[in-house]
């Protein structure tokens, strides 16, 4: 929508249902900029945790003089933690971070309309589409999706997800508040996971892909670093937790079941059963997943992976290997982003370079996901992906915009 149709809106009072991880890090980000807060939780002790997050991230800068006591009191004076909906009366946004199940979100919902039925209804889920979860909802037009990343208070990206019927001005009113809580926003269409979850989620699987291959772990992490991402799949993985790529994948599942369709076979899906339930090593917070978490030192590799999954011919990866495992990371990213700027989940190549970027680290050298595609040119592109489809599965299969691309000689632009 063209910013000229809507007066900018400023949101004066936002109410945050769910003060976990994200919804602690939306309270601080929304209040830093002078943004009244309700911080809601099951019970007045979850949510008073919630707030004391702000509350430390604020004692930090205190203590390094960037920041005075009297201004840190305003702040935190500025977001109420609470255990009752009543107190959500007033708030002209609502953002819901709570689990990551359409039940639970379904009665978050009901109950915070029942108090402010106006209130531009925003949901931060990261995979479940935005259309089905604003069915709870009293008006779907004012039901929209914002996607933040962890930790909020650092990454600096936010994703718009529009559902079916969301309007323009809802819309309108969720970018400008992403712009007032100093964040950049890309706006994507609705669909499973979105953009930037379904993209990442192909980065974190291929790594896995490739442990059930036989590749050592350290060469999986080595190959991804070198290719230009932040930080390993597995290392990653354990961080999001192995439990809830679990609880994604048996959901999407479901819900491809619901349409008659099923996911593709995965050498990734029965490797994390493994880790969950034979290895009882579900991630980082429980201190043991593909890597060990030593009280106090650093992390390393669990040992138990070499006897696991490692083969003997695949330890030690030859040089034309290990630059296969790079392009195998970037190229498995790329054509997924392709399949979603195919379905229309992208509505512009900057958002998808831009969110690739900031939202999961795509390899910055690149110039982000399609970018990258257009630098190792559509042909070359293409032909490489059959290769890679032919050697490791459909997976790598190119999307058929990109034959026709290549097909005309036209790059993302």
């Amino acid at each position: 929508p063209s910013k000229e149709a809507f007066p900018e809106a400023k949101t004066k009072k936002v109410g945050i249902l769910g003060a976990g991880m994200m919804g602690q890090g939306i309270a601080f980000v929304s209040a830093a900029v002078g943004i009244e807060v309700v911080l809601l939780d099951r019970d007045q002790e979850s949510a008073e945790r919630g707030k004391a997050y702000s509350q430390k991230l604020w004692e930090k800068k205190v203590s390094k003089g960037r920041m005075t006591k009297e201004a840190m009191a305003e702040k935190l004076a500025l977001i109420k933690a609470t255990a009752s909906f009543d107190d959500l009366a007033g708030c002209d946004l609502i953002i819901e971070a709570v689990f990551e199940d359409r039940a639970i979100k379904a009665e978050a919902t009901k109950k915070t309309q029942a108090v402010v039925p106006k209130a531009l209804f925003c949901s931060n889920t990261s995979t479940l589409p935005i259309s089905g979860l604003s069915e709870a909802s009293n008006d779907t037009k004012n039901f929209i999706g914002l996607h933040f990343f962890s930790p909020v208070d650092k990454m600096p990206l936010v994703e718009i997800i529009m559902g079916k019927d969301t309007s323009d001005e809802a819309l309108a009113k969720a970018f400008d508040y992403v712009l007032q809580i100093k964040k950049t926003p890309i706006v994507v269409n609705d669909s499973r996971g979105f953009f930037t979850s379904r993209v990442f989620g192909t980065f974190c699987m291929e790594g896995v892909n490739m442990l059930a291959e036989g590749y050592s772990p350290l060469s999986i992490e080595q190959a991804a670093l070198q290719a230009g991402m932040p930080i390993g799949p597995l290392g990653i993985l354990d961080e999001v937790s192995l439990e809830l790529t679990r609880k994604v994948r048996v959901q999407t599942e479901k819900d491809l079941a619901a349409e008659g369709k099923s996911l593709p076979f995965d050498a990734a899906a029965p490797l994390i059963e493994k880790m969950l339930n034979e290895f009882k090593r579900p991630g980082k917070k429980e201190g043991k997943g593909f890597y060990d978490y030593p009280e106090g030192g650093k992390k390393q590799i669990w040992q138990g992976l070499y006897d696991a999954f490692v083969k003997p011919e695949k330890a030690q990866p030859s040089e034309a290997d290990f630059k296969e495992m790079q392009e195998r990371i970037l190229y498995r990213q790329a054509i997924e982003s392709a399949r979603c700027y195919e379905e229309g989940v992208l509505r512009n190549v900057p958002d998808a370079n831009i969110g690739s970027i900031f939202g999961i680290g795509f390899a910055p050298w690149t110039g982000g996901v399609l970018q990258y595609i257009n630098f190792i040119g559509l042909n070359e592109f293409v032909k490489r992906s059959n290769e890679l489809a032919a050697k490791h599965g459909e997976r790598f299969t190119p999307p058929k915009l990109l034959i026709d691309m290549a097909a005309k000689g036209e790059t993302f632009v």
